[in-house]
């Protein structure tokens, strides 16, 4: 019983460092370019260029290693601790800009590092376990 629980872990922190890492190594060679856009959708919010601008490119490196730790299985309460303050500021900024739309997904993705640090003794199948030993 307490295998399909690991399994059901791992499986999980795998699905959600997949999509973290695929948003981060999309943007990586394209990272001016990404923070530019971000200036773009902010113009009309309340936030400066100046704080807009450089969040692209925090947002972009975070969301590839958060991604690459938790696939690993490396530092996994960090990287899901890292994972849900990136989602709590996404979920700002969307509102900031009334883009209701991709809440529901940044939502979804909090509710997956909310299962990660809630069930983090189950994280067997990892490097930190493979580590503490």
């Amino acid at each position: 019983m307490m295998e399909n629980k690991n399994l059901v872990y791992v499986l999980t922190r795998i699905t959600i460092g997949v999509s973290m890492l695929g948003h981060g190594l999309v943007r990586l060679p394209k990272i001016a370019k990404f923070s530019e856009g971000m200036v773009k959708k902010f113009a009309d919010s309340m936030l400066p260029d100046f704080l807009v601008s450089p969040f692209g490119y925090a947002l972009t490196v975070a969301e590839f290693v958060i991604g690459i730790l938790l696939v690993l299985g490396l530092f996994t309460k960090k990287a899901s601790v890292g994972g849900m303050v990136v989602m709590i500021s996404l979920i700002f900024g969307s509102c900031l800009v009334e883009n209701w739309a991709v809440i529901n997904s940044q939502l979804i993705h909090a509710a997956f590092f909310t299962f990660l640090i809630w069930f983090l003794h189950l994280n067997s199948w990892s490097l930190d376990n493979l580590f503490k030993k």
